[in-house]
Formats: C-alpha cells, sequence, structure tokens
C-alpha cells in the first residue's frame, strides 16, 4: 500500500549517517587543530626572536635547557668565588659589592664576619695581595634548589712570602630575574657556607 510518507527507517538511518559523519569530522578536525596548536607551541619553545640594528627579525635557536643551566651555574660560581677572593687593597670593596650581588643573606653574613674579624683591615694593613689560581665546581641539577661544590685555590702575597690555600665550600643556587649589569645569570647563591681551608705549598 503506498503512503505519502517516506519509510520512517530510511529516514532515520540517513540522519544517523548524517550525525555520524559530521561528528566524525568534528573530531578529526578538532584533534588536528589540537596537533597543529601542539606543534606550534613546541617550536616557540625552542626558538626566539631578536631585532636586528636594520629592523630585520632574526630567529634564534635556544641550546638544551639542561645543558644551558650547567654552562649558567658554573660561570656565576667562577665569577663569585672570583669577586669574593681574588681582592687587594685598591679593588676589595668594589670586588666584594659585586659579589653581594650574587648572593643571598648567607653570603652577606660571611663578609660581615669577615669584616668583623679584621680581615679587610689587615689586606689594608699589610697591603696584601689575594689572587685567585683556580676555580672549580661540580653542581647538581638534579633538584632545585641545586646543590654545587666549588674548590677554589688562592695564593695570598705578603711581600717576600707568598703562601697558597685550598678554599672548599658549598652551598645551593635558585633560579631569580636576571639583573643586569649585576646578576646577568639569572641565579642566587644560597645557604653558602666555607667547609675547609687548609694551606697547600706551591708545587701542589
Amino acid at each position: 500500500m503506498k503512503t505519502s510518507y517516506k519509510n520512517i527507517y530510511a529516514v532515520l538511518s540517513i540522519n544517523r549517517f548524517i550525525v555520524l559523519t559530521v561528528s566524525i569530522c568534528a573530531l578529526g578536525s578538532s584533534a588536528f587543530c589540537g596537533w597543529i596548536v601542539y606543534d606550534i607551541h613546541q617550536k616557540a619553545l625552542n626558538s626566539s626572536f631578536a631585532i636586528n640594528t636594520d629592523g630585520s627579525v632574526i630567529p634564534l635557536k635556544w641550546v638544551n635547557q639542561q645543558e644551558n643551566l650547567l654552562v649558567e651555574s658554573l660561570a656565576h660560581l667562577e665569577l663569585f668565588h672570583a669577586y669574593f677572593y681574588d681582592i687587594d687593597a685598591s679593588n676589595y670593596e668594589k670586588n666584594l659589592e659585586k659579589a653581594l650581588w650574587l648572593g643571598n643573606s648567607s653570603v652577606d653574613n660571611l663578609y660581615r664576619q669577615k669584616k668583623a674579624d679584621g680581615v679587610y683591615n689587615r689586606l689594608l694593613q699589610y697591603s696584601l695581595v689575594q689572587k685567585v689560581v683556580s676555580i672549580e665546581s661540580q653542581v647538581d641539577l638534579q633538584q632545585s634548589p641545586y646543590a654545587f661544590k666549588t674548590t677554589t685555590v688562592f695564593e695570598i702575597n705578603r711581600g717576600t712570602v707568598i703562601d697558597r690555600y685550598e678554599l672548599v665550600s658549598t652551598g645551593n643556587l635558585i633560579i631569580v630575574d636576571r639583573n643586569y649589569p649585576h646578576n646577568t645569570h639569572g641565579l642566587l647563591i644560597t645557604n653558602y657556607f666555607e667547609n675547609t681551608l687548609k694551606k697547600i705549598s706551591n708545587e701542589d
């Protein structure tokens, strides 16, 4: 028997097909867009841009962050120990001021203790020259704050006599905002402590 209506099952099948097709296309489109956004994000993390003198944009590739952090940490520690221990009567105030920018109150407390003990007065009184010979640091980057151990060898020139010392110091490094020109590496020394200081022969 013929009617003016289409078969209800045929209509429902077509509707279901259309709905499924639209849903699959929507999910596929969303997944594709998500992948595009993720890919752009990953590329952005590994790239930065600088403006050239002529106004053009220069893409810069970042090195691996872990390797970069190690390089910056070692440079920061070398800079601090050079400022803090490579001093004489003419530069100690300037060098110590620079060193204090690289550490927190633990460094400042050590400086004040040395000052109270007359270390810098003797430097002036006897025109001593304290010169750093070598700085070797080890940094553990597995967990923040990053623990370090530094061995600093320095000489004290007393005019006719030159004594050599080995200092082992420890502490932690934390990441802070870069402060040009005071703290260019964006790191801060905390819990700084002079563990051992021993006199060594110049032949060692």
